[in-house]
């Protein structure tokens, strides 16, 4: 099986379009469907199984909160 090259995106979004890409999200979780979205050009699928989580980092003055969203993909 091809494996997919490794890549770590972070991309900024206008706030109208990042609060539309966070209703499609909710919508999927709630109704217990795949979730897709194009970041920074590259289509991720996003499964049903994946595990959701929040985590919040603090350095010095900084502080950062992340919505995760991970899953294994089957080799």
């Amino acid at each position: 099986m091809n494996r997919k090259p490794e890549c770590d995106v972070e991309k900024s979004y206008p706030l109208p379009e990042f609060i539309a890409k966070l209703r499609r999200l909710a919508d999927a979780l709630e109704q217990g469907e795949r979730f897709e979205i194009q970041i920074a050009g590259e289509r991720i699928s996003v499964p049903v199984r994946a595990v959701c989580n929040i985590e919040h980092e603090r350095e010095g003055e900084s502080e950062e909160i992340e919505f995760q969203i991970k899953w294994e993909n089957p080799q």
